[in-house]
């Protein structure tokens, strides 16, 4: 026997490759790699920023959708090719810039429906809601103060919508409100001067009293939608609401209540009681034989505040579904026009591979909305403060729900 002799030569056990030998199986073998493999070309400095990138952390690059957008601060003037100097201009500009023009080539609407979309934009009321007319002008207290001016003036009218909030604060042009009222074909002349005359002498009153109108002009005036019955501000809910809250009724009203005749109508409550002892309780105008006042509105103004509404709610939903509630300005307006053809800054890209997108008629934007501009809606809901408008630095003007 040769002492030469291994126990590699006459045992079994081969020396494997290590070319050639299996990778061992573990729980996570199967699963992909997320950095890519470093290869012999590639540079020493694109081999750093791959060692230096972090899964946990989330990168700060603009198309990444994992990643939050650079906020570089917000912005407070949401029109940056426009100044708007007062109230009157930032209502023209509102009433003027709700719809998007109907595209005279191209837009997927039949005739009939191209009609239904006109009828409908000329039958809404010329109006602005406060809030939007702050978020162009960006100055809460000068507006509040300035629009105080303006009524007490007659050149605007203010108009408050009971349920709706926000939104049913409404602002409307005197002489568009006049017009609205010359204009219509359910009012006799003689209503019609009477009730503008009405209108100058009390330019700062929401309410009108009912004795100021007769039984036939106020029959008129409601079908033709300028007044409606007024509701009480308040709920069943509020009746439980603590005195304390400056509401309802007052520590001092319920005393009043208390000090009524023993057995009396005053000292079990009747209607109107907390009302009539100095309280906000009750409906407005009970002592005249239970006849509230009328509330001076628009015709239409019910289809306004569903469009405007409706509208606050999509757009919010929108940047709600994404991770971080924001988008970009530009993706959230493809978004909200669907991905027609024109809408964002590759149309012109798309229309030269053929990728024309929906047609306008088949959207959401066309089907439900009726073509309101996008910008309208994003200053409505800023406005309402629903979402905030930032600069991101790098893809232009971001949007988030805050």
């Amino acid at each position: 026997m040769s002492f030469q002799t291994t126990a590699a030569h006459s045992s079994r056990i081969k020396k494997s490759n290590p070319a050639s030998a299996r990778r061992p199986s573990c729980a996570f073998s199967s699963l992909p790699r997320r950095k890519p493999i470093a290869r012999a070309g590639s540079s020493s400095k694109q081999q750093s920023q791959d060692d230096y990138s972090d899964d946990d952390t989330p990168s700060s690059s603009s198309s990444d959708p994992t990643a939050r957008l650079p906020d570089a601060g917000l912005i407070h003037t949401l029109l940056t090719d426009l100044t708007l100097r007062d109230v009157p201009q930032a209502i023209l500009h509102i009433t003027t810039h709700t719809f998007t023009p109907i595209p005279p080539t191209r837009s997927g609407l039949s005739s009939t429906r191209t009609a239904e979309i006109l009828n409908f934009r000329r039958a809404l009321p010329p109006v602005a809601t406060v809030s939007h007319v702050q978020a162009l002008l960006h100055a809460p207290t000068a507006v509040a103060r300035e629009i105080a001016e303006l009524t007490a003036k007659g050149t605007i009218r203010k108009l408050v919508i009971p349920g709706r909030g926000g939104a049913g604060e409404l602002l409307i042009l005197t002489r568009d409100l006049e017009g609205l009222i010359n204009s219509s074909t359910t009012l006799d002349d003689a209503v019609k001067a009477a009730y503008i005359k009405l209108l100058r002498e009390q330019p700062t009153a929401l309410k009108l009293p009912r004795s100021s109108l007769s039984q036939d002009a106020a029959r008129q005036l409601m079908q033709a939608g300028f007044i409606t019955a007024a509701t009480p501000t308040w709920t069943a809910a509020d009746v439980f609401s603590a005195p304390g809250q400056g509401a309802r009724g007052t520590l001092a009203s319920l005393t009043s209540i208390a000090s009524a005749a023993r057995g009396g109508v005053g000292k079990v409550g009747n209607e109107g009681v907390v009302h009539a002892a100095g309280g906000s309780g009750g409906r407005a105008g009970s002592s005249a034989g239970g006849m509230g006042d009328y509330s001076v509105s628009v015709p239409n103004v019910g289809a306004y505040l569903k469009l405007l509404t409706s509208a606050r709610t999509h757009l919010v939903g929108v940047l709600g579904k994404t991770r971080f509630r924001e988008m970009t300005e530009e993706g959230l307006r493809e978004r909200w026009e669907g991905g027609v053809e024109g809408a964002g800054r590759g149309s012109e890209a798309r229309r030269d591979r053929g990728e024309f997108g929906v047609a306008r008629g088949r959207t959401r934007w066309w089907r439900v909305f009726w073509g309101v501009e996008f910008g309208w809606v994003v200053r409505e809901c800023v406005g309402a403060g629903m979402v905030e408008v930032f600069e991101t630095g790098s893809v232009g003007r971001g949007v988030r729900v805050i």
